[in-house]
Formats: C-alpha cells, structure tokens, sequence
C-alpha cells in the first residue's frame, strides 16, 4: 500500500462541495491534478465530490454545474450557526465513555430532530449526482450507524445505492433525517471525524482537502491535527489543504447556504491554481 495515493475530502456543506470542486479544478490548471488518486474517502461533503468526481465529467463541467445557476442543483436553505451547532453536540456529548458512545449520543439526538422528510433530502442529493451509478474507480463513502454508533464505510461493493449512501455521509445531526440503508439508519460520517483519512493509512501519499480546516468548531473523537501526524509518523506523505482567507471569507459563517456556492467555488479556483501547499 506505501505506493498507493490517496485523495481525503473532508465535511463543510454546500459551500465545501463547491470549494472543493474549485480547489480541484485549479490544481489540475496547475498540473497537479490529485483526482487520479487510487483511493478517494469522501465525508459530508466530501462524499458528494467523491462521487461527482468519479461520474463522466470532467472538473471544468462539475465547476460549471457549482457555478452556472441553470445547471445548480436544488437545495433546501438553513439557517445554520456552526457554533450553536457544535455547543448542542457538546452538550450531547456530556459525560461519554467511549468514541463510539459519542457517536451514539448524536445519533440518537439525530434520530429525534424534527427535519425536512427524507424522500425530500434524498430529492436533493440525487440532484447533485451527474450519475446515480457508483464509480469505476475506488471511492470510499463514510458515515455512522445512528442507533449503535458504529461507522460504516460505503462503496461499490456494499449493496447500498450510490444516491443513500452519499446521503448517508452528508446527514448532519440535527439538520438533516438520517438515512434508511438495509433497514438501518445513518448519519453523517462527520460526527466520527470531518475527514476520516485514518482510512487512508497504508497510503504512500495523501491529499487531504478540508473546508473546516484543522480548527473546525465542530468537535470530534479524532481531530485533524492529531490524524495526520499518525499518519506521517508511520510513513505517509500527507499533504493538507485548507482554506485560505479568501475561501474562507467566501465559505462564510453559513456552510449551508446556497449563495455560498458561486464565491467558494471562485475562491476554490483561484487558491487552486496556486498548486498544492501543506497547511502546516
């Protein structure tokens, strides 16, 4: 595995999806096109990029489809306040005893959220996807079993439709209803870690791409910061991207707005083209 090269993209909305999408199509200006990676582990956001990327498009169209208000997909606006967010998940979390008992402490704040209907979310995500079919290439999507707690990582080989499954990883706890898979109900693979690039252990190189950066509000078993350094410290090559203050400026106070989505993938782009430089 110390040869393969893997492609992380972490949690952030549709403002993230958007960034991302910008990010990427600068770098491949800049000759360093990252998406041919062996592996792609997708979270949140991250997971729609993930499958988008692995459809027939070519970056320049998907930058379109964030960009161009006809070829925009349909979303449902929130009023989000990230750190109202993260104090209602730290409550959740008071007194927990274990990673997967915090997991099961959002879930079951998850399963008890009043939220739009499920049939109407998933409307949403099939909207983004230009192909319902999962990729020819190997993409990894992760999210998190609501009533045990327990991740679960989906792709082409689990039996679950590429439209749930991306539905699935971009469950926010609390904003969207969890997702029905097998008779199982997920949320976002966000509450295990933004990012999840643990998975990408093993990977000689790594590019990781975060929206919320190494000093996202929202809290997690597995912070950033502490993941890549393991993984450096067992021989990858990890390289992360966040974004700078003109993204981030741009991604706002509101990740979920759909007026986010023509100034990330603007500033994505630009920040892009300035080639792959660690965050440090």
């Amino acid at each position: 595995m110390q040869g393969d090269q893997a492609l992380v993209l972490g949690g952030g909305g549709v403002a993230g999806i958007a960034w991302i999408t910008g990010l990427l199509t600068g770098l491949a200006v800049a000759g360093q096109d990252v998406t041919g990676a062996d592996v792609i582990i997708g979270t949140s956001a991250g997971a729609t990029v993930a499958a988008q990327v692995g459809s027939d498009l070519s970056l320049d169209e998907l930058f379109a489809r964030q960009t161009q208000p006809a070829l925009q997909s349909r979303e449902i606006p929130v009023e989000l306040d990230l750190d109202k967010l993260a104090a209602d998940w730290a409550e959740v979390m008071t007194g927990v005893t274990s990673p997967q008992d915090t997991l099961g402490r959002v879930g079951a704040y998850a399963l008890a959220a009043e939220t739009v209907p499920e049939a109407e979310r998933r409307a949403v995500i099939e909207s983004r996807l230009p192909s319902q079919a999962w990729p020819s290439r190997r993409v990894q999507l992760v999210a998190v079993d609501a009533e045990t707690g327990v991740p679960c990582v989906f792709d082409s080989q689990s039996g679950a439709e590429l439209v749930d499954a991306v539905a699935a990883s971009c469950a926010v706890p609390g904003i969207w209803p969890p997702v029905t898979i097998g008779g199982r109900r997920y949320i976002d693979g966000g509450v295990r870690s933004s990012h999840n690039a643990d998975l990408a252990e093993g990977s000689g190189r790594i590019v990781i791409i975060s929206p919320l950066g190494y000093d996202s509000p929202i809290p997690s078993p597995m912070p950033l910061r502490q993941v890549v350094g393991q993984l450096r410290d067992r021989g990858s090559e990890v390289i992360v991207m966040v974004p700078d203050p003109a993204s981030a400026a741009a991604i706002g106070a509101n990740p979920l707005d759909p007026a986010t989505r023509v100034p990330a993938a603007e500033a994505g782009l630009a920040q892009g083209r300035g080639g792959l430089v660690d965050a440090g």
